[in-house]
């Protein structure tokens, strides 16, 4: 299996994440981890699984991860497998209600990358993923990168 995983990072945590995944995807010979900077459409020549993360930037996507999926052809993804996964502050009670308010509306980053994927042609194997740093520019929660592989491990499972 040849497997992609893209992202882009502001603080490094979804970049940590990002070399998580690929590393629990398998051996640097099948699996590349690439900023969406330097992604070149060669790239996902022969892809099988496509993965595509970003940090959650005011509900959303980052601008790059935004313009990497439009840049993709309709049904370009025709037959690869595919998911996403953002970095988040975790919203919980003690969050200040208007961000909790505008959180349960807008969502993050992951779910509206994997529809674009899916809009795409590809095919979702597993619901986006969100892995939670303290406060906006982390550190990452203790353990988010264990559970970040092991998500990636029931990716290729299925």
């Amino acid at each position: 299996m040849k497997a992609l995983v893209i992202y882009d990072s502001f603080f490094g945590n979804t970049e940590k994440v990002a070399q998580a995944i690929g590393s629990a995807l398998g051996s640097p010979n099948d699996v590349s981890v690439c900023r969406v900077s330097e992604m070149n459409h060669e790239l996902l020549k022969d892809v099988d699984l496509l993965i595509v993360g970003s940090p959650t930037r005011a509900f959303s996507p980052t601008p790059a991860i935004k313009n990497f999926v439009k840049s993709l052809q309709g049904g370009s993804l025709k037959g690869v497998k595919v998911s996403a996964f953002d970095t988040r502050m975790n919203i919980d009670e003690k969050t200040p209600g208007i961000l909790r308010f505008f959180a349960g509306i807008f969502g993050y980053a992951g779910k509206p990358i994997l529809d674009s994927l899916v809009r795409k042609g590809g095919n979702q194997v597993m619901p986006s993923e969100g892995f939670f740093v303290i406060a906006s520019e982390g550190p990452l929660v203790d353990g988010e990168l264990e559970r970040a592989a092991e998500w990636a491990k029931r990716i290729i499972k299925d």
